[in-house]
């Protein structure tokens, strides 16, 4: 996101110490609320909807691009706390656009099985590394929300009931993504188990456990307030 956006995000998200700080004096000096209110439209008009979904949207084109024309490295997809495991125990691995294994840069013959299980395998990795992205997207339009939610429920008195009903379907938009991300794991597993059967220079790179799976999306929250993540690095 560029300095721009930042910085209006941070006014933004200052505006409620502002309103609160100053509303208490508004009949005493004049002219301070109306100071609060233009703050507030100059904010509005610098974190405008569609500016912030211009700039991620971008970003999110930009990304998504790279990740389906450039190599895919096989140490990228972490799992549990997000640290890889063994990555220095072994050479550097990618598999490429065109479903090949590159191992320290040299492509490793591959049968036509083999060719199309690196295929399918980098496709679901693909896949759910967009579907995340597009989850944090959406989880960055609802910051700017929730700022926007917390200026004026500070200057007209709403309750945080008022500002969490508000965001709420936004949260559960996103919650629902998340859990369909998860939904993508075991295929992930399987594809990589079978991967790894079939082609042994593949073998040290297949670190996903079950655990994994069984562990993806334990600490997000239910409707019900219940409570991983596969998550993806250069």
């Amino acid at each position: 996101m560029k300095p721009t956006t930042l910085n209006a995000l941070a006014l933004v998200l200052l505006l409620p110490l502002a309103a609160c700080g100053q509303s208490r004096q508004a009949d005493t000096q004049p002219g301070v609320a109306d100071n609060v209110t233009q703050a507030i439209k100059d904010a509005d008009e610098k974190t405008s909807p569609s500016m912030i979904s211009g700039e991620i949207q971008k970003a999110m084109q930009e990304a998504k691009q790279e990740l389906a024309t450039k190599n895919i490295d096989v140490d990228s997809v972490h799992f549990g706390d997000g640290q890889s495991r063994d990555k220095d125990s072994h050479s550097k691995a990618q598999i490429t656009p065109q479903g090949e294994l590159l191992v320290e840069g040299k492509k490793v013959t591959a049968t036509p099985a083999q060719h199309a299980l690196l295929l399918d395998y980098r496709q679901q990795i693909v896949g759910i590394a967009e579907a995340g992205m597009d989850i944090g997207a959406e989880g960055a339009d609802l910051g700017v929300k929730a700022a926007k939610e917390g200026v004026w429920g500070a200057l007209t008195g709403k309750s945080d009931k008022d500002f969490e009903a508000a965001i709420k379907p936004q949260t559960d938009r996103i919650q629902a993504a998340a859990a369909k991300l998860c939904l993508r794991m075991p295929d992930l597993l399987s594809t990589q188990q079978k991967l790894a059967a079939a082609m042994p220079e593949f073998r040290p790179y297949a670190t996903m456990q079950q655990k994994d799976v069984d562990d993806c999306g334990k600490d997000m929250k239910d409707k019900n307030g219940k409570k991983g993540f596969a998550t993806f690095s250069d």
